[in-house]
């Protein structure tokens, strides 16, 4: 039976440890000025700026190697306190075009172990890539979940390779090859360093 085509971005399953994730996540501000569109699972980098009362800023993150990512969007909003937009309790992006600024919930811990789907164009990965480190590929949000996908392209040892490959998510629904469910950890992590893969 092929892999299910679901995309979702990156979503957060546990940690390093073998603790299964607690929830736990910061605040973020994206600025209305920034016209990338954001959504749930989406890998986000640090803007350089912060909002009147000091939360730090992001951006979409730059898929690629040598473009690190500060972590993964978990909730948005249009209030620090408040993870969803009052004037549309449907809507679970940021748009484009904003008129006012978000917040995202993010999670930012270099320890946590994220689930993301493998692209389903090329070579796909093997068990030979358990341990190698690769890169993300970006995506549009489909209109509720992010797009990006592990990129099974260009995999290596590098250092400043995005993601570290730890294994196959184990579900009767999953198996190598085109749109595999992998367990990855942030490689080049913007709070902490990136490793080589083995």
């Amino acid at each position: 039976m092929p892999n299910a085509n679901k995309p979702t971005g990156l979503s957060p399953v546990q940690y390093l440890s073998g603790a299964p994730w607690s929830g736990q996540a910061r605040v973020y501000y994206i600025a209305s000025t920034d016209t990338n569109a954001f959504a749930i699972g989406d890998p986000v980098a640090s803007s350089g700026s912060a909002d009147s009362n000091g939360v730090p800023g992001i951006t979409l993150a730059t898929a690629g190697t040598g473009n690190p990512i500060r972590g993964v969007i978990v909730g948005l909003g249009t209030r620090e306190g408040l993870m969803a937009d009052p004037n549309n309790l449907n809507t679970t992006v940021a748009p484009a075009t904003k008129t006012q600024n978000y917040y995202a919930l993010v999670v930012d811990d270099p320890a946590v172990i994220f689930e993301v789907q493998e692209v389903g164009t090329g070579t796909a990965l093997t068990a030979a890539e358990v341990g190698l480190n690769a890169n993300l590929s970006s995506g549009a949000n489909n209109g509720y979940a992010s797009g990006w996908q592990v990129d099974n392209s260009g995999e290596g040892v590098g250092s400043t390779l995005q993601v570290r490959l730890l294994g196959l998510v184990r579900r009767q629904d999953n198996a190598f090859g085109q749109y595999a469910k992998w367990l990855v950890k942030i490689n080049n992590h913007e709070l902490a360093a990136g490793t080589a893969g083995i």
